[in-house]
C-alpha cells in the first residue's frame, strides 16, 4: 500500500523516544501499513533528532519507508496524514500558567497555521503537548480550513491511568476494567468518573461502585491519585511521565484509526460543540466517545449525578478561563 505521512513534533524529546519505536514497528497503524515518518524539532536540537534518525534506520523496521527529521514548518506539514504535536514549551520553575499559556499559544497558533497551509484537509491531529486542551483548541482555531473535529488532544493517559488504578484495588487486569470516563481538562482539575465504568470480576460484569463497595475511596483518594498521577511520576522520577504518555498516545491515535471496540467508549479530548452535558461550546473538553470509520461522536444519555456535575462544571470554569486568556494572547501573537 501507499505509505502514510506521520508527523512527531518535539521529536527529540523523552515523550516522542519512547513513541517512535512503536509507531514505526506497527503497533498504531496496523502491520501492513507502511509509514514516512516526519520529526520536527527546534534548530538547537537537531544534532541530537539525527541520533534519534540513525536509531530508527538501526531498527531495520519493514514498514519504515523514510524519516524525515527537519527544523522547518513548511517541511514538516507538509500532506501529512496525522500530525501528532507532543513539542511544547514545558513549564519551567517559578513560571506562571500564564505565562506558560504565552509561548504556547505562539507555537500552537503558528504550527495550526502550516497544518492549514500544507497539511492533507483530512488530517487527524493529535495534541499532547501541555497544556494540552488549550493548546490544541488555538491549533485549530489557527487552521480555519481543517474540520473541528479533526483535532483532539491526549486525556488517554488519564483515562489508563484511572483503569489501572480500578484494576490494581480490585486484583484485576486493566483489560477488565471498560468505560472510564476523564472529563474535562488534562490538569489537576479533570474529574475521573467510574460511575458508568464496568469489571469483569470472575466472569461477570458489574458496575466499578458495586465491585469496589468503598464509595470514600472512590469518591475521595481515586480521584485524587489519578489528578496528581503525573506530579507524582516527576516527584519520583524527576523527569515527567513519558513510557506511559507514548502508550497512552498509541492507543489514543489507534482508536482513531481503526475504531472502538463494540460496548467500550474512551476518553478524548474534543470540541465541544452540539455536547449533551451542559459543557460550553467551543472548549476542547474531555469527553465519553466511540469512534467508528475515523470519526468520534459523544457518548450520550449517560445520567450525571450531583457530585459528577459540580466537578465538570469545575473543570469546565478552569478551561473557559484558560480559553478567554489564550485568545487574547492569539490577538497579539
Amino acid at each position: 500500500g501507499e505509505p502514510i505521512r506521520v508527523l512527531v513534533t518535539g521529536a527529540a524529546g523523552q515523550i516522542a523516544y519512547s513513541l517512535l519505536y512503536s509507531i514505526a514497528k506497527g503497533d498504531v497503524f496496523g502491520k501492513e501499513q507502511p509509514l514516512i515518518l516526519v520529526l520536527l524539532d527546534i534548530t538547537p536540537m537537531m544534532t541530537v533528532l539525527e541520533g534519534v534518525v540513525m536509531e530508527l534506520q538501526d531498527c531495520a523496521l519493514p514498514l519504515l519507508r523514510e524519516v524525515i527529521p527537519t527544523d522547518k514548518e513548511e517541511v514538516a506539514f507538509k500532506d501529512l496524514d496525522i500530525a501528532i504535536l507532543v513539542g511544547s514549551m514545558p513549564r519551567r520553575e517559578g513560571m506562571e500558567r500564564k505565562d506558560l499559556l504565552k509561548a504556547n499559544v505562539k507555537i500552537f497558533k503558528s504550527q495550526g497555521a502550516a497544518l492549514d497551509k500544507y497539511a492533507k484537509k483530512t488530517v487527524k491531529v493529535v495534541v499532547v503537548g501541555n497544556p494540552a486542551n488549550t493548546n490544541c483548541l488555538i491549533a485549530s482555531k489557527s487552521a480555519p480550513s481543517i474540520p473541528k473535529e479533526n483535532f483532539s488532544c491526549l486525556t488517554r493517559l488519564d483515562h489508563n491511568r484511572a483503569k489501572s488504578q480500578i484494576a490494581m484495588k480490585l486484583g484485576v487486569t486493566a483489560n477488565d476494567v471498560k468505560n472510564v470516563i476523564i472529563w474535562g481538562n488534562h490538569s489537576s482539575t479533570q474529574y475521573p468518573d467510574v460511575n458508568h465504568a464496568k469489571v469483569n470480576v470472575k466472569g461477570k460484569e458489574v458496575g466499578v461502585y458495586e465491585a469496589i463497595k468503598d464509595d470514600s475511596w472512590l469518591k475521595g483518594d481515586f480521584i485524587l491519585t489519578v489528578q496528581q498521577r503525573g506530579a507524582a511520576v516527576i516527584k519520583a522520577r524527576k523527569l515527567s511521565s513519558a513510557m506511559s504518555a507514548a502508550k497512552a498516545i498509541c492507543d489514543h491515535v489507534r482508536d482513531i484509526w481503526f475504531g472502538t471496540p463494540a460496548g467500550e467508549f474512551v476518553s478524548m479530548g474534543v470540541i465541544s460543540d452540539g455536547n449533551s452535558y451542559g459543557v460550553p461550546e467551543d472548549l476542547l473538553y474531555s469527553f465519553p466517545v466511540v469512534i467508528k470509520d475515523k470519526t468520534w461522536k459523544f457518548v450520550e444519555g449517560l445520567p450525571i449525578n450531583d457530585f459528577s456535575r459540580e466537578k465538570m462544571d469545575l473543570t469546565a470554569k478552569e478551561l473557559t478561563e484558560e480559553k478567554e486568556t489564550a485568545v487574547e494572547f492569539l490577538s497579539s501573537a
